[in-house]
C-alpha cells in the first residue's frame, strides 16, 4: 500500500488531502509512524523523531494513529487477495507476497492479476497500492518500490540480470543503511560491483549474510510464499517524555506495559516461558535482560513481578532511561505436540 496509515487518514478526513501529514506522536519524544507523499517531499520519513520531522516541514500536520482502523482496512484488502490465491504471505498490515502460479481467478498472467487487484483495492477502499511482479520474492519486493505511488513494475527472467546490475546496493531489499555504507566504502555501489565478488569474499566482508548477497545479486531466491508465520514473540514498550532515573518512577510505567502485553496475550491465546526486558538509556544505548521459567507466565501479576525484578537488578540508573519494554517469547504451540510437565514437589 502507498503511505498506508497516512493515506487512510487523508481518505477519512478530506481536510488533510494534499497536505503534509504524519501519523505518530507530536511530542518531544514522538516518532513518525508514517508520512504522506506530500510530507516525504520535505524529507519526512517513518521512524524519524517528531522533532526532526517538524524541523524539516514546519507545516506538518500530526495525526494520532488509529491502528484498529488500519487493521480493518488491511483485512478488507487481504480478503481481495484470497479471492485470487490462497498463497498470501503478509509482511505487515500494508504489504504481502502473493504466489499466483495457480490463481483461482483472473487471467493467466501475474501482471494482469496485479493490475486487477490494484483496481479492486482502489474501488473498494479508495486507496492506491503499488505492485511488483517477478519470478521470486527478492525481485518482486524491489519492483514494488520502483514506481510508487500507484505503480506497477515487472521484472521478467530475461530482464533480471541487467536490472540487478544497475540497481544501487542501497535499494537491495535486505541491505540496510549501515551495510550499504560499508559496501560503498569497499567500492561496491551497484549490483554489478557486488557480483564481481565470490561467495567466500562476501562472507569474509559481511558474515553469513554474504551467502544471501551472493545469491540475490544473481537473481537467485528460492524462498516460497508461506501463508502462515508462527509468532515468535509478543510485547510492548513505552518511550517517556523525560528520562527516568528512579525505580519508583518506573514502576507505574512498567505496569502500563504489562497491561498491554497481557491484553495482547489473551487475544492471541499464547503462553510464553521467556520474559525479556528492554531498556534504552538516555544516550540511546540499549540492553536486554531475560528470564526463562520452567513453566509459563500465566498472569499479568507474574509478568509484572518478574519484569520489576529484572529492572531492579539494573539499579542505579545514572544515565536515565528513555524507554522500557517487555516481550514474551518461547511460546507453547499446541500443534507442536506434547510438552514436558513440571511437577512442583
Amino acid at each position: 500500500m502507498d503511505a498506508f496509515y497516512a493515506s487512510v487518514e487523508q481518505r477519512d478526513n478530506p481536510a488533510l488531502r494534499g497536505k503534509p501529514v504524519a501519523v505518530g506522536g507530536d511530542t518531544a519524544r514522538g516518532v513518525v509512524a508514517a508520512a504522506s507523499y506530500e510530507a516525504r517531499r520535505y524529507g519526512v520519513r517513518s521512524a524519524i523523531s517528531s522533532k526532526v520531522a517538524h524541523r524539516r516541514c514546519p507545516d506538518l500536520i500530526f495525526v494520532r494513529p488509529r491502528f484498529d482502523v488500519y487493521k480493518a482496512v488491511s483485512e478488507q484488502i487481504r480478503s481481495i487477495f484470497f479471492e485470487y490465491t490462497d498463497l498470501v504471505e503478509p509482511l505487515s498490515l500494508d504489504e504481502a507476497y502473493l504466489d499466483v502460479t495457480y490463481a483461482k481467478k483472473g487471467k493467466p498472467s501475474a501482471t494482469l492479476i496485479a493490475r486487477e487487484i490494484k483496481s479492486r483495492i482502489f474501488v473498494e477502499t479508495g486507496l492506491t497500492a503499488s505492485a511488483g511482479v517477478s519470478f521470486n520474492k527478492f525481485l518482486a519486493k524491489v519492483a514494488s518500490d520502483i514506481n510508487k505511488p500507484d505503480g506497477l513494475f515487472v521484472i521478467t527472467p530475461d530482464q533480471a540480470e541487467a536490472f540487478i546490475d544497475n540497481l544501487e546496493v542501497r535499494k537491495f531489499y535486505g541491505i540496510g543503511k549501515v551495510t550499504a555504507q560499508k559496501m560503498n566504502q569497499n567500492g561496491l555501489w551497484f549490483g554489478r560491483d557486488l557480483r564481481k565478488l565470490d561467495r567466500h569474499e562476501l562472507i569474509r566482508l559481511f558474515g553469513k549474510a554474504g551467502n544471501y548477497y551472493y545469491e540475490i545479486v544473481r537473481g537467485i531466491d528460492d524462498r516460497p510464499v508461506v501463508p502462515f508465520h508462527e509468532r515468535k514473540s509478543l510485547g510492548a514498550e513505552n518511550t517517556f517524555e523525560t528520562d527516568l532515573f528512579l525505580f519508583s518512577q518506573m514502576v507505574p510505567e512498567i505496569e502500563q506495559v504489562v497491561a498491554t502485553v497481557w491484553r495482547r496475550l489473551q487475544r492471541s491465546g499464547l503462553k510464553g516461558r521467556t520474559l525479556t526486558l528492554k531498556i534504552k538509556f538516555a544516550d540511546f544505548e540499549q540492553i536486554t535482560r531475560s528470564k526463562t521459567r520452567q513453566d509459563y507466565y500465566t498472569s499479568a501479576e507474574m509478568i509484572l513481578d518478574e519484569g520489576l525484578k529484572l529492572l531492579k537488578a539494573e539499579e542505579p540508573f545514572a544515565r536515565g532511561i528513555r524507554l522500557l519494554g517487555l516481550t514474551l517469547s518461547n511460546f507453547y504451540i499446541p500443534e507442536k505436540g506434547p510438552v514436558q510437565l513440571v511437577l512442583n514437589f
